[in-house]
């Protein structure tokens, strides 16, 4: 079984910083993808950045050159710095982690509880 616990959400003005955090934890053989997704009230679910395993990332283009996405591979851990903040990244940020728990196989999609952005103007 594994967990994923995010941390780091809350209430910022704009143009402020917040720095995300999402450890996995349980049966863990590989840990692929990482990455952060969000939903905004009455929108749908939308990718915010990505990490391969080799650490090719990939950004939306509504947050390139504010977000940052990196991860610790010894704590199991993704992170994303968010500066230069804006109302409209106000949201749910859910982490998503691809993880492999006994080899042979493919990894599995793992979602976090979501934790609430809120940019105020």
């Amino acid at each position: 079984q594994v967990q994923l616990v995010e941390s780091g959400g809350g209430l910022v003005q704009a143009g402020g910083s917040l720095r995300l955090s999402c450890a996995a934890s349980g049966s863990i053989f590989v840990i692929n993808a990482m990455g952060w997704y969000r939903q905004a009230p009455g929108k749908q679910r939308d990718l915010v950045a990505a990490i391969t395993g080799g650490g090719s990332t990939n950004y939306a283009d509504s947050v390139k050159g504010r977000f940052t996405l990196s991860r610790d591979n010894a704590k199991n851990t993704v992170y994303l710095q968010m500066n230069s903040l804006k109302p409209e990244d106000t949201a749910v940020y859910y982490c998503n982690i691809n993880i492999m728990t006994q080899p042979p196989g493919i990894g599995m999609d793992y979602w976090g509880k979501g934790t609430l952005v809120t940019v105020s103007s």
